[in-house]
């Protein structure tokens, strides 16, 4: 089935930039139009029209991040029928439009091409990696020497440094928190914060303590010139993401700020400038407490990553959907299907289960 599928996707990826045509389609894969369509549904959790819309808008920014070829000769190319078209369609998937982003490129939630025969239980550093997050690094240490702190999103990624010798000329902590699930309260990190999580969490006071304040003293006791933030560009990442820059805003942190957007599996890291605080405790009462898309402007990332955050917290949305149609599977097929296809969330285990033990009970 799955090669049948990837050959599917292979063929919509090839006439990506064609008037589409699904009895087409359904005539070189020998199958009815309507089963292609049914079938491309119920395996990725997303239909044809919607892949190929994410596929063309992210192919589009590329293009203009890269190129100096004309808004609407991009448009033209992409399908669209005028540059305003093509202009609304972006901005309302990056929250940004097509000539700002040209002109400041800013970090962006990718979609690649659907791979539904290489899934893969995870990915480590590789030297590649390694050497770009080292000249990162570097840069940073001859603006500001000793007094920075580096903040990973999660305990996995700071394992990932460790192992590869990436912290030894600063501080490093870990931020292990899924902030993404669960409630929250306006004060980050007072009692209330702490007992709110825990009780969300299903763990002890103590044992969040353990797990989540701990690791952060370094942020809490001493006083940095720089911090610098490594998180990933999905949702689960953008979150935490948004809930420290509105914890450095609550405390009044007056230094420099910088965002790395690094990919949790294949540590892929893209540089940005350095962050203006301002705003972010508002946008983060918003977002994770009363749960609405801010009028503020936002990097792009973190615009797709609330527009994730925001379908997510809904009872019916295209997790729950696919879940729905393969309940009967075995757990961890189950769940290894809804990593692969579901990445931009950037959900864990602990999630997943939740979600699909709800839904058995429903």
């Amino acid at each position: 089935m799955n090669n049948m599928m990837q050959e599917m996707v292979d063929w919509i990826e090839d006439h990506l930039f064609e008037d589409f045509s699904l009895e087409r389609l359904g005539n070189d894969m020998g199958y009815s139009p309507y089963y292609c369509s049914f079938k491309f549904h119920q395996v990725t959790g997303i239909s044809i029209k919607r892949y190929m819309s994410l596929r063309k808008i992210y192919l589009a920014s590329i293009e203009l991040k890269e190129t100096n070829n004309k808004i609407i000769d991009i448009a033209f190319k992409y399908g669209f029928l005028s540059q305003e078209a093509f202009s609304r369609a972006f901005k309302t998937t990056f929250g940004i439009s097509p000539n700002a982003f040209r002109k400041f490129p800013q970090p962006l939630q990718t979609y690649v091409k659907l791979n539904l025969n290489g899934i893969k239980d995870g990915f480590m550093m590789d030297i590649s990696q390694k050497l770009i997050i080292g000249a990162l690094q570097n840069k940073i240490y001859e603006q500001f020497d000793q007094d920075i702190l580096n903040i990973l999103n999660g305990q996995a990624m700071y394992e990932e440094f460790s192992k590869h010798q990436l912290m030894e000329k600063s501080d490093y902590v870990p931020f292990n928190e899924a902030m993404c699930s669960n409630d929250t309260c306006v004060s980050i990190f007072s009692d209330e914060f702490k007992k709110m999580r825990a009780s969300g969490h299903q763990v002890s006071i103590r044992d969040y303590e353990t797990v989540t304040v701990t690791p952060l003293k370094p942020l809490f006791e001493n006083k940095y010139k720089c911090i610098v933030l490594w998180f990933g560009d999905d949702m689960f990442c953008q979150m935490n993401l948004l809930t420290v820059l509105a914890f450095l805003e609550q405390e009044g942190y007056q230094g420099k700020v910088f965002f790395h957007m690094i990919k949790d599996m294949s540590y892929e890291v893209e540089e940005t400038e350095d962050i203006l605080l301002g705003g972010y405790k508002e946008i983060y009462q918003q977002v994770l407490i009363h749960h609405r898309l801010p009028e503020a402007k936002l990097m792009p990332v973190m615009y797709q990553g609330i527009k994730l955050y925001l379908e997510y917290l809904k009872e019916d949305n295209e997790i729950t959907a696919y879940i729905k149609k393969h309940v009967g599977k075995p757990l961890d097929e189950l769940l290894k299907q809804l990593f692969h296809l579901f990445p931009q969330y950037g959900l864990g285990d602990l999630q997943y289960i939740k979600m699909i033990e709800t839904i058995k009970k429903a």
